[in-house]
């Protein structure tokens, strides 16, 4: 539609009228907010002054405290007052800018009768009028809004708590509007027309997520919407929008259930600390509060601890990449993925039976290198308890135990010469305490030797306790259960494990180094919570797991059991799936086997939107069933694959191709090497000529600009263009690297470059070559 059509200077006007309207509700929120906030000064200046404190008596004291608890509830009102006042006041100046990007012509049908017809105009917020008592915007998520992305014009309805509402949708207009002024209109029949999808993902790329609620699609709609599902599994083609619907799905959920829920009790593991950073945007944007996001990895080391070292699952890429030829390779890669499996947890639970009745491993009990209790004793101890109590339970008796030995043990200590060269440096907060207790005893006074007598062995027992405070803190938290000897002991058990004895011996070596393996980090987490007592978190309620797909059925099982009343969102692509640990082929069926009796949900993205229909075609055709994945009618150009001799054509190549995508106004250029060790030659290489960032796995975030990126590293993240700098078979041969091949494509949003030095990876042999320009 364009701009002579008679209703776009009607819509136009429209727009005005409710930019206008959320200006004047900006401003004289922002006055009323700047009155609170000079309240809030207010108070916190004069806070002392309008508190009576008088700690004289009993009563004074209680009255003094809920003067004070008054004092701090005002206070706390008028900021949580001020916070709400500032929230509101973002979402205005929003509005102002791009008020709203659909509407939708309804007309309720109430027991055969049709209503009156009613434009509702959707956006990222309601804004409601108060001079008309009307909705001029109706916020994405609320349920009138949901027909705008289920349903074409003709017979459509929406369920609210009271029932379901149906009747007719007569027009269906989608917008694109910016700084208050309307730069595309569509009349449309489909879910989200195409011109809009068009012009949204032509843009360039972010170095952030952006909302897409102006663009979700039907099936979208569904994943952000779905409230029955215990388990909501959406597998995603790359570029198919799934984490940016499950960003819109916390919205949602928010918004939905805004009395009941907190951000704080949404949790989404992310696949690396980046793409948190890439993502933080997004709900910021639609006025929410981020979830708590953390990754897998960051989880198992707090876990762990820090006597352990615990590698992580992009450096067992590394070496899956790079030591493929070195000895005990095929043993690693075997261990890998049999501690993946079910039946290495099985054999864990196992063994935990096996404990209860003998070998659990102790730690020597010492003090100041005194020996308290041998863990020989305390072994011998725990066994003394009823077999039949869960370990949990026994060590927690023998705990209490090992505490009553400690206090015996300070006893003992009290007349010890070195506790007199202690009391010598204790300060004199320390003889206060001592002296205020000793005043309130019968018969202190001042001069008498036995006073001096009860005030060193109080000046003792004073010490003694502080010094053994972190040892009784340790007892109770079973410090004194050597939990890694315990854990390896299992890979020496032979009884246990005979068909993988090769496989126990290499953990016991890279153990006896103090570093845990990827492999074994989950399943000695595991192990470690069923021996000092499994703790659940309740207090979340809905888990995402992004890239789910490199989460392995023995850490689906973990999750479980650590979140046992969450709902779980699970978001992937079974084409991506390049680590070792995720390559039975079972899919997502050993999650869907922990959920037994619940209802489970699956979605199936097969749209690709991120790429060109060209690139799009092309990476289709790098994957075996590639041809279910459909790409999005979006013109561009053919992928480039460039067949050069040596190192020296291979750079000149990069920077020929660089220039070029610049000059196409392209923002965001990845590099895209196989491995780090290769992202660190080229940046050394070309960080002289031209301005390049290297990415890291420590990396926090990145702008736009050149960026040289390992290729599982770019996972879940997108860019204008992307130069494979190597794509021979040379450097791709492995069909175990098909998939990483393929993922380092699919990041490319507008131009895909391939440089291969000699002959091409024996992965383009299936892609047709119509589909891309050779350059020899």
């Amino acid at each position: 539609m364009n701009k002579n059509h008679p209703e776009w200077t009607q819509e136009q006007d429209r727009v005005e009228q409710v930019t206008e309207k959320a200006r004047k509700k900006e401003q004289s929120l922002s006055e009323e907010a700047g009155g609170v906030r000079s309240e809030i000064v207010d108070i916190r200046n004069r806070f002392w002054e309008d508190v009576s404190v008088n700690f004289e008596g009993p009563d004074d004291a209680i009255e003094t405290a809920a003067s004070m608890k008054q004092q701090a509830e005002v206070l706390s009102e008028r900021e949580r007052s001020h916070r709400l006042m500032h929230k509101q006041g973002k979402i205005l100046r929003r509005l102002q800018d791009n008020p709203y990007f659909g509407r939708i012509d309804f007309h309720e049908v109430e027991w055969d009768v049709v209503q009156e017809k009613e434009a509702i105009y959707i956006g990222i917020a309601s804004f409601y009028d108060d001079e008309t008592d009307e909705f001029l915007i109706y916020d994405w998520r609320a349920p009138i809004s949901s027909m705008y992305y289920d349903y074409t014009p003709g017979p459509a309805g929406y369920q609210t708590l009271d029932g379901r509402i149906s009747g007719e949708m007569e027009l269906k207009r989608q917008f694109l509007v910016r700084c208050g002024q309307i730069q595309s209109m569509f009349d449309t029949g489909v879910t989200i027309g195409d011109e809009l999808l068009q012009e949204v993902l032509g843009q360039n790329s972010d170095s952030q997520m952006k909302s897409i609620v102006a663009t979700i699609q039907r099936e979208q709609n569904q994943i952000i919407r779905d409230e029955k599902s215990k388990l909501l599994i959406v597998q995603g083609a790359a570029g198919s929008g799934k984490t940016s619907a499950a960003l819109q799905r916390v919205a949602y959920l928010l918004y939905r259930n805004r009395d009941t829920l907190s951000a704080d009790q949404i949790l989404l593991f992310s696949p690396n600390a980046m793409f948190n950073s890439y993502i933080e945007t997004v709900l910021p944007e639609l006025g929410e509060e981020n979830m708590q996001q953390t990754t897998f990895q960051e989880y198992l080391e707090h876990q762990v601890g820090e006597d352990l070292e615990v590698e992580d699952p992009f450096s067992l890429m590394e070496y899956t990449l790079s030591q493929v030829n070195q000895a005990g390779y095929q043993i690693r890669m075997a261990g890998v993925r049999w501690k993946a499996g079910m039946s290495f947890l099985e054999l864990i639970e196992k063994y935990m039976e096996q404990l209860g009745q003998r070998d659990l491993r102790f730690q020597d009990l010492m003090f100041r290198d005194q020996m308290i209790v041998l863990k020989s004793e305390i072994e011998e101890h725990f066994y003394t308890y009823d077999r039949k109590l869960p370990i949990p339970n026994r060590l927690k008796l023998t705990a209490d135990w090992l505490l009553k030995q400690l206090r015996q043990f300070e006893v003992g200590e009290r007349k010890a010469d070195w506790v007199d060269e202690e009391i010598e440096l204790l300060d004199n907060e320390a003889y206060y305490r001592v002296h205020q207790r000793l005043q309130k005893e019968k018969g202190f006074t001042d001069s008498t030797f036995d006073d001096f007598d009860r005030e060193r062995t109080l000046l003792a027992q004073l010490l003694l306790r502080d010094l053994t405070k972190p040892l009784r803190k340790e007892i109770e938290n079973f410090t004194f259960v050597d939990v890694l000897e315990t854990y390896r002991q299992l890979f020496t058990e032979r009884e246990l494990i005979s068909k993988f004895w090769d496989i126990a011996e290499q953990t016991v070596n890279q153990l006896d180094s103090k570093i845990l393996p990827y492999e074994d980090a989950t399943p000695f987490v595991y192990f470690k919570a069923l021996l000092l007592g499994f703790q659940i978190n309740t207090k979340i309620r809905h888990v995402f797991i992004d890239e789910s797909q490199d989460y392995s059925p023995f850490q689906y099982a973990f999750l479980r059991r650590l979140f046992p009343k969450s709902t779980m969102t699970i978001l992937g692509d079974l084409n991506q799936s390049i680590y070792v640990h995720t390559e039975d082929g079972a899919g997502f069926e050993p999650l869907c086997s922990l959920f037994v009796g619940e209802h489970i949900e699956k979605v199936v993205l097969t749209k690709s939107y991120r790429s060109t229909k060209q690139i799009g075609e092309f990476t289709q055709q790098l994957l075996i069933g590639g041809e279910r994945i459909e790409p999005f009618d979006r013109p561009g150009r053919l992928p480039i694959v460039a067949q050069v001799l040596d190192e020296q054509e291979q750079y000149q190549q990069m920077y020929q191709w660089i220039s070029e995508l610049q000059g196409r106004g392209h923002q965001s250029i990845a590099l895209i090497c196989k491995d780090h060790q290769k992202c660190e030659q080229v940046f050394e290489k070309l960080r002289d000529e031209i301005p390049v960032s290297l990415i890291k796995k420590a990396t926090l975030s990145f702008a736009q600009g050149i960026i040289i990126i390992p290729a599982y590293l770019s996972k879940g993240i997108e860019f204008d263009a992307v130069i494979l700098f190597d794509a021979s078979d040379r450097c791709y041969h492995r069909e175990e690297e098909r998939k990483l091949f393929y993922t380092a494509c699919t990041r490319a949003m507008h131009e895909l470059c391939l440089c291969s030095r000699g002959e091409v990876s024996r992965f383009l042999a299936g892609v047709d070559e119509g589909l891309y320009k050779k350059i020899t």
